[in-house]
């Protein structure tokens, strides 16, 4: 691989699929209007103004030179065959499937849908929203509990936040919590990190043991059981659940959707929670993610859950639509009172998994479940011909045979000569079928296990099959309720059907394909199609996380090169590419600080300082990590006051552990005193952990490593191009300095992995298929490119609070009058001025073809804008015309010649059924309700509802799909 720079050529010769040009937004004559209209004469003028010269860096990073599109997916490609895609039948919760074309082409590969962002705005994502409701009428359903969310990280994630909640579920100051030893071992392994900062007893074992009146009941306050177990057994757990209530616990099952179309679901057996991973519903391996795992429960519970719960209000006709409920659970309010750190759900993954329940329906899932329950009893038959021993007992998809150490090592061998991978136990091998396996794989197996014990003949598959296996389960398994009975689950059987209904609903959700989504603190920057396309190469795609670390060359290579690119953009020595998301990076650095400090002998130290304007995922990561909030000052101009922070960590010396800071400030200005604040910090013995969530204004620029931080993480799907998919996936991956690198999270599974703080997700790599992109990304920009897409991010904010900055007032700016990436608009006094709320300009903002900013955070009553580097000036553009046509519309109000109550922005939006309804009473016109911009006339995304009642919507929650004669209101 070549560093330094590119080898210079005539511009003859060079090449054409150059893609730093194409990634930034502005080209070289759009920069320099801009900077004249910020009266500057370049671009390093603006960063002199912008980036403090203490923390300045004048060298280049050490990267590779910049590879062109065309070079960097053939040495990709290469790097993606080194890996050995054996057929998998390992299990443990991961299973080879087939993802419906129409899925793959039309949602995962489709950027109308993986360039979406979060939620938030309900009325310009109900296409999403009705995906995730019937996502979460599929679980509720196949639980039989219901009360499901949006989804979470992984079904190991979602384990511990069902501990979590079971602990909130039960009164008294009980401490244990009861984990069967036949959950799957990377469920144990990260339920356990996330209980030991809490002094949480995890007690591993069988839960036969727990009798009535055991004398352990009195501190347990849950019990988390795996239903079918991991090496495949099935028990009836009525018992135990009916013990485990009378003992004062609650029950958490970790389920198999596709199990549940036969068995008897948690719900009618009892249990409190049901959990699980949605993986094996059309979503690839992906070498570990990411997948969309469940929560599902009672309606009572509904306060405790995690995560984000989609709900069924009504808009401002009358007519059905879909929302967030309960919002305030949002962790940017709640804080350290928060119930989880979650605030990043899976919602691509767990729209294609809804999708796949959609297109295949009760029967079509049902089908499948029978089929891969046949061919496992055809396997169990030939394994016992050829006298080898499997453990009886129902079982669903997954046999366990033993074997003495030689045999089984000879059996594990023949397998991988064949290109398949078992499980290995101590004492035998477990073999786990799925959606994909066929005739003939059972024969290959069947051989393997003959090979290895010597055996002349092996059994004919065909004449194993010919008694055919029994589809359902005996009472009381077998499961006697009906699931998926609603419409949507029977109309789209045919592809053209299901092709048509996912792109109605892509239709009804405004993404970048439509036009710039400026949200602070989000980068919803471009997810370029050559980035794309490696994610779903069969080679990333269909690789088990636990296959034999020899088979994943490829990804080692990958993941080597990021971490040290990271490392090498951040300014540290190591990263740890684990956490699946922000809000666990944020918790992965914050147990890494722990680590160190107990390894030191300093377990007193406990406090953590954390800023007011920060976000609310921080207060929540550290209690979770263990630490005491104390919360620091910010000045009047949003920095953080330096003098209320030495004089907390000055008071908590003995205490501190560490502060959490965003950096450039959440308030969107590099602040000059970063270096004394992290020096004040350690001088008391704290560590700086730095939330890297506005990463985009510093690469390239300055390091967080060098001005003083010791940790620090990284949001993938903002500054590294990770699409954020609607709300999810995402990567939080975690640099370290030196001395914090001996305490990254390992993982059980990984060979040679020493102890460390245990695992935070449960693949080795988190979300590894969707290292790739910002491989690639990384890759493509070289180290000039990611400097200039700094400077143009910084660029083309401070462009937008120049012409936006006598509208609506700029609340903070830097020491010389520039802000960072982000910018915040102060809207308060339109309330006093036109009775305008910040909600009102949001909503009209729809009618102008675009995404809100960032509402009320981090102060109430204004707006966040970050517009990236990817945005053009003709974009940047239109939204401030589109600001300032709204703010003219505000004067209107002011001066009277608008009503104050009835007006474009108190109606907004204004959907095409409201625009053209045959009665029209509106002090306006139409054209000025839905056209109120000349380019609207070129291209108009319509709203498919108006502005949404959510006050109504938590009074009457409703969280799977609603009947279908709601849709008949009238409106």
């Amino acid at each position: 691989m070549r560093y330094g720079p590119a080898v210079t050529l005539p511009p003859l010769l060079a090449p054409s699929d150059v893609f730093a040009p194409r990634h930034i937004g502005p080209s070289d004559a759009e920069v320099a209007e801009m900077l004249a209209t910020l009266g500057l004469g370049s671009l390093d003028q603006l960063i002199d103004e912008t980036v403090p010269e203490t923390i300045r860096r004048r060298q280049p990073l050490a990267l590779p030179a910049a590879e062109c599109e065309h070079d960097l997916l053939v040495r990709l490609r290469a790097v993606a065959e080194q890996n050995q895609v054996f057929r998998s039948f390992i299990g443990m919760g991961y299973h080879d499937c087939i993802t419906p074309p129409v899925i793959q082409r039309n949602i995962l590969e489709n950027p109308g849908w993986y360039t979406q962002y979060t939620p938030y705005q309900a009325e310009i994502a109900q296409g999403r929203l009705e995906a995730l409701i019937n996502f979460q009428t599929m679980v509720a359903d196949l639980t039989a509990l219901p009360l499901a969310n949006a989804s979470l990280l992984d079904e190991a994630t979602a384990a511990a936040e069902a501990m979590h909640m079971c602990q909130a579920l039960v009164e008294g100051d009980r401490r244990g919590f009861f984990v069967a030893d036949s959950c799957h071992p990377q469920t144990i392994a990260v339920v356990r990190t996330r209980a030991e900062p809490l002094g949480i007893r995890v007690d591993v074992g069988d839960p036969a043991s727990l009798a009535a009146g055991d004398p352990r009941w009195s501190d347990l306050f849950g019990v988390l059981i795996q239903y079918p177990t991991s090496d495949g057994r099935i028990d009836d757990h009525r018992e135990l659940i009916a013990r485990a209530h009378a003992g004062g616990a609650r029950v958490a099952m970790a389920s198999d959707l596709l199990a549940l179309t036969l068995l008897a679901p948690p719900g009618e057996l009892g249990a409190d929670i049901a959990i699980g991973s949605t993986q094996r519903f059309g979503v690839p391996l992906g070498f570990g993610g990411p997948h969309a795992a469940f929560l599902s429960t009672r309606e009572e519970h509904r306060r405790q859950m995690p995560g984000r719960i989609i709900g069924v209000s009504r808009d401002a006709r009358g007519r059905p639509a879909y929302r967030l409920a309960l919002q305030t659970r949002e962790q940017h309010i709640r804080r350290d009172k928060a119930t989880s750190n979650i605030c990043t759900a899976q919602v691509l993954l767990a729209v294609m998994a809804s999708m796949y329940a959609v297109y295949h329906g009760p029967e079509g899932l049902t089908r499948i479940a029978r089929r891969v329950r046949g061919w496992t009893e055809v396997l169990a038959r030939g394994l016992t011909a050829l006298g080898v021993a499997v453990r009886g007992g129902p079982r669903f998809d997954t046999l366990r045979a033993d074997l003495p150490g030689p045999e089984r090592e000879r059996v594990l061998a023949a397998a991988r000569d064949g290109r398949m991978n078992l499980r290995p136990f101590s004492d035998g091998v477990g073999v786990s079928l799925d959606e994909t396996t066929r005739a003939e794989h059972v024969a290959e197996l069947l051989a393997a296990f003959a090979a290895a014990r010597g055996a002349k003949a092996v059994p004919d598959v065909a004449e194993l099959a010919a008694p055919a296996p029994d589809g359902d389960y005996p009472a009381p398994l077998a499961r006697t309720s009906s699931f998926l009975t609603h419409s949507v689950f029977h109309l789209y059987r045919s592809e053209h059907e299901l092709l048509r209904y996912i792109r109605r609903l892509e239709s009804r959700d405004l993404s970048l394909t439509t036009s710039m989504i400026p949200l602070g603190s989000c980068t919803m920057k471009l997810n370029a199609t050559t980035e794309m396309f490696p994610v779903t190469w069969p080679e990333f795609g269909r690789m088990h996380p636990f296959a034999p670390a020899e088979q994943a060359p490829g990804y080692d290579s990958l993941s080597a090169d990021l971490e040290a690119w990271l490392a090498e953009i951040t300014g540290f020595a190591a990263v740890s590419l684990q956490p699946n998301a922000g809000a666990q990076g944020e918790y992965a650095g914050l147990l890494v600080i722990r680590a160190y400090l107990r390894a030191r002998g300093q377990e007193g130290r406990d406090v953590c300082l954390i800023p007011v304007s920060a976000h609310g995922t921080n207060p929540a990561s550290a209690v979770m990590a263990g630490f005491r909030v104390v919360p620091v000052a910010c000045d009047k101009q949003g920095n953080i006051d330096v003098a209320d922070l030495v004089a907390k960590a000055r008071d908590h010396a003995a205490k501190l552990a560490c502060i959490m800071i965003t950096y450039p400030s959440t308030h969107g200005v590099f602040e000059g005193g970063i270096r004394d604040i992290c020096d004040a910090v350690h001088e008391h013995g704290g560590q700086v952990y730095l939330d890297g969530a506005n990463m985009n204004a510093q690469v390239g620029l300055c390091r967080p490593g060098d001005y003083g931080a010791d940790v620090c993480h990284l949001n993938l799907h903002k500054t590294f191009c990770i699409p954020h998919g609607g709300g999810g996936p995402g990567m939080g991956p975690i640099a370290v300095a030196a001395h914090l690198a001996p305490h990254l999270p390992r993982h059980p599974l990984v060979a040679g992995d020493g102890p460390a703080i245990g695992p935070v997700s449960a693949a080795p790599r988190g979300s590894a298929s969707i290292l790739p992109i910002s491989w690639a990304y990384i890759a493509l920009m070289g180290p000039d490119g990611l400097r200039r897409a700094s400077e143009v991010a910084i660029l083309n904010a401070n462009y937008i609070a120049r012409r936006l900055g006598d509208a609506y007032p700029v609340l903070y700016s830097g020491e010389r009058g520039r802000v960072a990436h982000e910018l915040i608009l102060d809207l308060r006094p339109l309330k006093k001025s036109a009775g305008v709320e910040v909600d009102d300009v949001a909503k009209r903002l729809m009618d102008y073809g675009f995404h809100a900013p960032t509402m009320s955070f981090p102060v109430p009553g204004t707006l966040m804008i970050e517009p990236t580097e990817s945005e053009s000036k003709a974009e940047l553009d239109r939204f401030c015309d589109a600001m300032l046509r709204i703010r003219d519309e505000i004067r209107a109000i002011e001066d009277g010649s608008a009503d104050r109550h009835n007006n474009p922005l108190k109606n907004a939006p204004h959907t095409s059924r409201d625009v053209c309804a045959s009665e029209w009473a509106r002090p306006y016109s139409r054209e000025q309700a839905a056209f109120p911009a000349p380019w609207l006339r070129e291209h108009k995304f319509w709203p498919p509802s108006g502005r949404i009642d959510n006050a109504y919507g938590d009074r009457n929650l409703m969280c799977t799909c609603p009947p279908m004669e709601s849709y008949s209101l009238a409106g």
